[in-house]
């Protein structure tokens, strides 16, 4: 636990837990924006 006590106390801790955020956000984003290609060209490839 002493992990996440140096994270939340001193600045860069803050700005390692700011950049893992960031990275989730946009892994999370490009998931979706990726699969929502897919199936707007899988369904393009249909017709």
């Amino acid at each position: 636990m002493d992990v996440f006590q140096y994270m939340l106390s001193t600045p860069f801790g803050l700005f390692s837990l700011v950049t893992i955020l960031m990275v989730v956000v946009i892994a999370v984003f490009l998931f979706f924006w990726v699969k929502k290609q897919a199936e707007r060209d899988s369904q393009n490839h249909k017709q």
